[in-house]
């Protein structure tokens, strides 16, 4: 099954006992479904090329930003603004001839999920947002595929394996049982808006790979039940058992699964925020700039900065703290990149000082330069 080719790049998986010739087909043989090709995303692709997986199927649809190559090690400068899908393939292709690329270059919807989905062994979830993570967790709980999970967040990691069959023929828990309710968006914001270190994704998404090999090769121990927790500033590690919630999987079915809104289950802002629009802001800076104050909640050097909206900055871990810079008498708008820190900067100061003058600037900075793109 294996080519002489093939066993002279694989001699050392083939050397270990508990691998062998018979685990290095089960790699050959297997197929994997990588969702993302992002910072964990790069890791995995290329241990799992490397290691001789024989079909590998890649879920992405951006382009590729300057602000990736921090991190995002399978692309440089000459790859910016280029489909990353293709950049990927292109690259992994050179890695290793032998492993066959599948591109999925969209969106992941309700409409196409399970249907991309199904024609995996393994699916490595390397998304940065609850939504996806929630919707992809249900698709395989529907079509009974194992999930490798892993998450970033500044110097700390996240991984599991969700879904999995024990030994026993039972199966284990789902991301469903460890998070049964996602946490407001505001809480939780992602890598863009906050920084992760450049190396955590190179660490989680190795251990996500690691993860995969041995689910594929059926040896060792695998993160079932288990949520490992690493922080690379100060190197400790820990695990945290969780159970299987029958109750909460058998929840999980075809007909909630396709009218289910993940986007709008996802999202707990409140709904009750006074909200600006980027154009509505820009009329009024142009018209009638002394009746708003503008409030930055990013962090300090935070880019992008904008000249026009550059006034008051506090970043919202301060926001209460320096409650009194903010004006009474004007229409007060606070932004970030998003929109997320934004919206809970308004609540954190409705709920404590009880301003009722603030606006949140909708789809935050991100929107603001969309307005001025051509």
């Amino acid at each position: 099954m294996l080519t002489k080719e093939e066993i002279k790049r694989y001699a050392r998986h083939i050397q270990l006992s508990e691998i062998g010739m018979q685990g290095q087909a089960k790699l050959k043989q297997a197929r994997a479904l990588v969702i993302g090709a992002g910072g964990l995303g790069c890791p995995v692709l290329q241990y799992l090329t490397a290691a001789g997986v024989g079909t590998i199927g890649i879920v992405e649809f951006d382009k590729v930003d300057v602000s990736n190559l921090q991190r995002q090690i399978l692309y440089t400068l000459d790859d910016v603004g280029k489909p990353k899908i293709e950049c990927a393939i292109r690259k992994l292709s050179a890695q290793n001839s032998f492993v066959n690329f599948i591109a999925h270059p969209v969106h992941l919807t309700n409409d196409n999920t399970l249907e991309i989905i199904d024609n995996y062994d393994v699916i490595i979830d390397g998304t940065d947002n609850f939504a996806t993570r929630y919707m992809v967790n249900d698709a395989c709980v529907l079509l009974d595929k194992i999930l490798v999970y892993g998450s970033i967040n500044r110097f700390e990691g996240h991984v599991s394996v969700f879904n999995y069959t024990e030994k026993n023929g039972q199966r284990g828990p789902t991301y469903r049982c460890l998070f049964p309710e996602p946490p407001s968006p505001e809480s939780s914001p992602n890598c863009s808006e906050v920084g992760v270190l450049g190396v955590l994704p190179g660490v989680i998404g190795a251990l996500q790979a690691n993860e995969a090999i041995k689910i594929i090769t059926q040896k060792g121990t695998v993160l079932s039940g288990q949520l490992l927790m690493m922080n690379l500033l100060n190197m400790q590690q820990y695990t945290v058992s969780f159970i299987r919630n029958n109750a909460l999987i058998a929840s999980v079915t075809l007909e909630q699964f396709k009218k289910t809104d993940y986007n709008y289950f996802c999202n707990s802002s409140s709904g009750d925020q006074n909200e600006i629009t980027v154009e509505e802001l820009n009329q009024l800076l142009k018209t009638n700039r002394e009746s708003i104050q503008l409030v930055d909640v990013r962090e300090i050097n935070e880019y992008p900065f904008i000249e026009e909206l550059k006034e008051l900055q506090i970043p919202l871990s301060k926001i209460l703290d320096h409650a009194d810079r903010l004006t009474l008498n004007k229409k007060v708008v606070l932004y970030c990149r998003t929109g997320s820190r934004s919206s809970n900067a308004i609540e954190q100061l409705k709920k404590e000082k009880g301003f009722t003058n603030l606006y949140n600037l909708k789809g935050g900075i991100e929107e603001w330069l969309n307005l001025f793109e051509e």
